[in-house]
């Protein structure tokens, strides 16, 4: 197996499973993971390495490829940003069971779950989570380090700011624009344009004052 095809993994708990998972489908040797503990559990049988931190990470891994696998929009963030400061090579990880336009552009460090369909002239930003059976229809744009979640539709030409997190099986209106750090609640549905950070929740989405 090529070097191209080996790659760790920055964390290793849930949503680095699903990533670990989504690498198998398309031929990845898993070398392992970093992370500041060793978690106890190991259900993929893979190494440690030790806190990324700690170590020459650019030296250890050499031209493997190196995934940011936190479920997290603001450490994922951190994670890319150090990855992209060591010229550490990066990649989409796409389960083979997604659809993906093929004028679609999705940044690198993103990661796209089984079923989710990305449709024409969609833009995804970096180290963005399509989490499973998601629907991005045509000519929606998200930015970079947001997650969403299982299930949600984004109708056409939505737009998602930086950092969103859009909760499963919610629901954004066509034509929609969502500021940066905002959270959409599960089941939600969003009929008109969001300007200010916060979280929403209901049909239709209302803001939850603090």
């Amino acid at each position: 197996m090529s070097k191209n095809k080996h790659i760790y993994f920055l964390g290793y708990s849930g949503h680095a499973y699903v990533a670990i998972d989504v690498a198998n489908s398309n031929g990845f040797c898993v070398e392992g993971y970093f992370d500041r503990h060793e978690n106890t559990e190991n259900p993929y049988d893979i190494q440690y390495f030790g806190n990324e931190a700690d170590i020459d990470l650019k030296d250890f891994v050499n031209d493997c490829y190196v995934f940011p696998a936190m479920g997290s929009n603001t450490i994922r963030k951190r994670l890319y940003t150090l990855l992209k400061q060591l010229n550490i090579n990066q990649l989409v990880l796409a389960h083979p069971t997604a659809f993906i336009s093929n004028t679609a552009v999705i940044g690198e460090s993103s990661l796209i779950n089984p079923n989710v369909s990305i449709n024409a002239l969609v833009r995804i930003g970096k180290a963005c989570i399509i989490n499973t059976g998601s629907i991005i229809e045509h000519e929606c744009c998200i930015g970079d380090y947001s997650h969403i979640a299982p299930g949600a539709v984004l109708a056409g030409n939505v737009k998602i700011g930086e950092n969103c997190f859009i909760g499963a099986k919610s629901v954004i209106k066509q034509g929609v624009s969502i500021a940066d750090n905002v959270i959409i609640g599960a089941g939600s549905v969003v009929l008109k344009n969001i300007e200010e950070e916060g979280t929403w929740v209901g049909n239709p989405a209302k803001q939850l004052i603090k």
